[in-house]
């Protein structure tokens, strides 16, 4: 080719699309800094810019995109992410609505309503799927648009992914003895696995007072085998935590005559022989913690365990309200936040908890971290965090294609607009936002979007 030869420039096309705009007194993408006057821009169910109204507006221009644009006079924030709900205990209402005065009596109510045969009774509460149905559209009314979701009963294992709601359907194992699991709990879990029909499908190996040894063993194996989250109770029964440690005990849970793990059938047993071991030693002992498992509750555990569960990476859901009603004392709420523990929010299931209100748990949490000595101002920051992203993290949905839980582009466009009172919205300050919202952030919510789709409070959104 001579040098005067020139190349013809390629023809420009400009590429329409259809874009919708959400504008907000200030966004908060958790990922990055507040934005005041900001915007989001979402096309094809992602975010696809992110930042002053200004300049996302310029942005879509540029690419000759078109666009609808919403207004909203309050604080805008990624979908919230609820890291640990049962959704099918949603019409269980009775229970929770009750103060307990420890975590048996709590289970002995809870297991009167689960297990009853009065057909007035089960009618009200034991449709597990119409009940989860009904969770997930209580949720996004209160701006969750993600969740870690324990399925006990199979009619509630789609709940999530009928509503299209992200996060992961945890299929609970639950009260098996070594006996038992070998006789058909084994089979029986498996034969849940390869009949699943979601794709959003985890394992929840309930808690350490409710399985014996083996299946604490090999559920974590079964789910790791096929790429699958894990998530277990943890820390929620006072029995166990680790009382009255003793130096001259051994560090581990066999005693001077074990060879093996299987010298100790059970957590109960460990502990009914004297020993003082936290059920997380016994649990990370048997291999179950780790960056594929998040725990839900984490009140008893001491610093050793909080030190166990950042060396495994596993992160904690805190429940405070479910604590609260069940009458368990407050989580180390302080503690993990001084230590640096990854946290994430739950709300547990309405059989144990007020609503399905997510803010309402951050508020408390915000309470407890005060009151048990947290000073840094970086408190709002960090529960907005934990409410969003943290939980994302937790169901290891954090980062990659499929991201949730923050405002950053390429991320699913889950959105939640949550009221502001006049003198936060005008003060273009969003540190007054943000203190507003963990402080007084319960029902709350406008609007909801998911995967980009309006779902909740369209009507509340002026369109520009």
């Amino acid at each position: 080719m001579s040098e005067s030869t020139s190349v013809p420039s390629a023809p420009r096309y400009v590429r329409r699309a259809r874009a919708k705009v959400f504008t907000a007194a200030v966004v908060l993408p958790i990922s990055a800094p507040a934005v005041m006057n900001g915007s989001v821009a979402v096309i094809a169910g992602k975010v696809a810019h992110v930042g002053t109204r200004e300049w996302v507006l310029e942005a879509l221009a540029e690419d000759g995109i078109e666009y609808a644009e919403y207004h909203w006079e309050g604080a805008l924030l990624p979908g919230l992410v609820n890291a640990h709900t049962h959704l099918q205990y949603t019409h269980m209402e009775e229970v929770g609505a009750v103060q307990y005065g420890g975590f048996w009596e709590w289970s002995h109510a809870f297991g009167v309503v689960y297990d009853s045969t009065d057909p007035e009774v089960a009618a009200r509460t034991q449709d597990w799927g119409e009940a989860a149905a009904d969770g997930c559209q209580r949720s996004l009314r209160a701006g969750v648009t993600a969740a870690a979701d324990v399925v006990t009963d199979m009619p509630a294992l789609s709940a999530l992914e009928d509503a299209g709601m992200h996060g992961i359907a945890y299929w609970e194992v639950f009260d098996f003895s070594n006996a038992t699991w070998a006789e058909y709990g084994k089979t029986s879990t498996r034969a849940v696995l390869g009949d699943a029909w979601i794709s959003n499908l985890g394992l929840s190996p309930h808690a350490p007072y409710s399985l014996a040894t083996n299946p604490l063993l090999e559920v974590p194996d079964m789910a790791r085998k096929r790429n699958m989250r894990i998530h277990i109770h943890l820390g929620e029964d006072p029995a166990e935590g680790e009382q009255e440690p003793d130096s001259s005990l051994p560090r581990w849970i066999m005693n001077a005559e074990a060879g093996t793990d299987d010298d100790w059938p059970s957590f109960g047993s460990l502990k009914a022989a004297g020993r003082r071991v936290s059920a997380t030693r016994f649990v990370d002992r048997l291999g179950l913690l780790g960056p594929d498992c998040h725990i839900a509750h984490g009140i008893y555990l001491g610093a050793d365990d909080r030190a166990r569960l950042r060396l495994r990476g596993t992160a904690v859901a805190l429940c405070p309200r479910s604590n609260k009603v069940i009458g368990l004392d407050e989580a180390p709420v302080a503690a993990y936040l001084t230590e640096g523990n990854r946290i994430a929010v739950g709300t547990d299931s309405l059989s144990s908890s007020p609503s399905l209100d997510l803010m309402s748990d951050v508020a408390e949490l915000y309470r407890i971290a005060r009151s048990q000595g947290y000073s840094s101002d970086d408190l709002p920051m960090r529960l907005l965090h934990a409410a969003t992203l943290g939980g994302a993290e937790a169901m290891g949905m954090g980062s990659g294609k499929t991201r949730i839980g923050q405002l950053s582009v390429g991320a699913a466009a889950d959105l939640c607009f949550l009221e502001l009172s006049s003198e936060a919205a005008t003060s273009h300050s969003a540190k007054k936002a943000m203190f507003e919202l963990v402080t007084a952030g319960g029902g709350r919510c406008a609007a909801t979007v998911l995967s980009g789709h309006i779902v909740y409070g369209e009507e509340k959104l002026e369109l520009a």
